[in-house]
């Protein structure tokens, strides 16, 4: 039977919190900037409403996650679109199997009527009318209004929240009264070399070394030039090499362009080879490892060649 919970006489059928193998392991600073958003020092204080931005696929909502678990709470998960509405967010409005309308929390709402957090996943993808429905949750005042169950339900003292944050063009502009609540804005970099390793092998435990150093040694390679590929695009690399070697029955090392080229494209491939024009690296100190490569540096063509 589905948990259930009462607000002004209503009736809200729970959503389930999410189970996931995550662990954060990249900055520790990055970490230790979630966790100081979401402490509360004093009765008087309340917690922050941080925002994480970073490319897609840099950890953003795994570091969320983790956070919250290492903290003892349960995790639950809105992803939000272009099309989330208000209702969305809050309570839907479902017709039983008895014929009567029955109210169904949103991960949101479940998660501050639990005390558990809410990560707001792509929250930028949401319109402003959607973000209008949560500016009272957001402030001193705690609380969001349904307007369908015409109930207000006030969060749990224990209730967090932060919002994922993507830097693409299908996203929209987040309206200022919203932005000047969600502070503070931590920005996810791109991990170091031993990192990303140590990722990908989380990720990908049967990779063999070899593989998990080139593809390290790539990715490396891309952040210093400001190419937008990340751990996740390395992790569906070796798993897509990984795959080719087992069917073809040859070294996984001999599938890697195969797999760069299958993730990132052509243009990926080309970037492989010192073929692509890369960007311009931005300014201010990189937070990738710049120096040489261990094993192999693709850079300097000295990686094996299989055929």
């Amino acid at each position: 039977m589905p948990d259930k919970a009462v607000v002004e006489n209503v009736e809200l059928i729970l959503s389930h919190p999410d189970e996931l193998q995550a662990r954060w392991i990249g900055s520790p600073l990055i970490r230790d900037q979630l966790v100081a958003a979401w402490l509360v020092i004093n009765p008087d204080d309340l917690p922050l409403n941080p925002r994480l931005i970073g490319k897609p696929g840099i950890g953003k909502t795994t570091l969320a996650y983790a956070v919250a678990r290492e903290m003892g709470k349960d995790v639950y998960i809105f992803q939000c679109t272009m099309d989330t509405r208000p209702e969305d967010l809050i309570v839907t409005p479902v017709v039983a199997s008895n014929g009567r309308i029955a109210y169904h929390a949103s991960p949101l709402t479940t998660a501050m009527i639990r005390g558990g957090v809410c990560i707001l996943d792509e929250a930028n993808r949401m319109s402003e009318k959607a973000w209008a429905s949560l500016a009272p949750l957001l402030d001193y005042r705690r609380y969001v209004e349904s307007i369908i169950a015409g109930i207000k339900i006030h969060a749990h003292p224990d209730f967090r929240v932060c919002c994922t944050m993507n830097e693409d063009a299908s996203t929209y502009e987040v309206p200022e009264y919203i932005q000047s609540r969600l502070q503070p804005t931590i920005e996810v970099p791109f991990p170091d070399k031993n990192q990303e390793k140590n990722i990908l092998k989380f990720n990908v435990p049967f990779a063999p070394e070899q593989l998990l150093q080139l593809t390290v040694a790539f990715l490396q390679r891309a952040h210093r030039a400001d190419m937008p590929y990340t751990p996740r695009d390395g992790i569906h690399i070796l798993r897509y090499a990984l795959k080719m070697s087992q069917l073809r029955e040859g070294p996984p090392e001999a599938y890697l362009e195969e797999g760069i080229e299958g993730v990132l494209g052509i243009e990926g491939l080309d970037f492989f080879h010192g073929r692509a024009s890369a960007p311009p690296p931005a300014e201010g100190p990189n937070t990738s490892d710049a120096g040489p490569d261990d094993d192999y540096d693709i850079e300097d063509g000295n990686h094996p060649r299989w055929t």
